[in-house]
């Protein structure tokens, strides 16, 4: 009887060691950024809350401001703002804004684009497919995406106004 139960705790205690080493391992030691500067944007189509379906295949030969961001989140609060009328000056010169809205409530969203009076197409991602696809970890985060479709740089975090401009500065046809 007791070299049974030793034998059961032994088993028991092997897969939860087992289970931490599967954790520990894909926490620390593997790369979750899955589209990195220098790569190939992945292709998606997203819907705005007017029912328009938008392809980031459809604005090749455009630069691309791709923004993953929450209504609540501070920093997207803030920037939201530059992004506009950064937009309104940039729209003109080939620059395009997609600010991709992750898993929110369309009613949620559209009060959050009245409030801060967005210019810009907002598309929805309800089920996280385009956020996975790009390994999006913290809100918000913008890929600058140049004409030819490839990610020339990953912004993690908070932008300024000068650092948007600047931004599109660098993916402007």
């Amino acid at each position: 009887m007791k070299k049974r139960r030793l034998l059961i705790r032994t088993i028991i205690l092997l897969v939860l060691i087992a289970a931490l080493g599967y954790t520990l391992y894909t926490n620390f030691f593997t790369n979750k950024e899955k589209v990195k500067e220098g790569s190939k944007a992945p292709d998606f189509v997203l819907t705005d809350l007017d029912g328009e379906k938008h392809q980031l295949s459809d604005l090749k030969g455009k630069g691309v401001f791709l923004n993953f961001w929450g209504t609540w989140c501070e920093p997207c609060k803030r920037e939201m703002p530059y992004m506009a009328r950064q937009y309104d000056h940039y729209k003109n010169q080939g620059v395009e804004i997609l600010a991709v809205n992750v898993g929110e409530s369309n009613l949620a969203v559209s009060n959050f684009m009245e409030q801060y009076q967005l210019n810009f197409p907002v598309v929805m991602d309800k089920d996280r497919q385009v956020l996975n696809a790009y390994g999006v970890k913290p809100l918000p985060t913008t890929f600058l995406i140049n004409k030819n479709g490839e990610v020339i740089k990953v912004i993690t975090g908070s932008m300024t106004e000068r650092t948007i401009r600047d931004y599109m500065e660098l993916i402007k046809p």
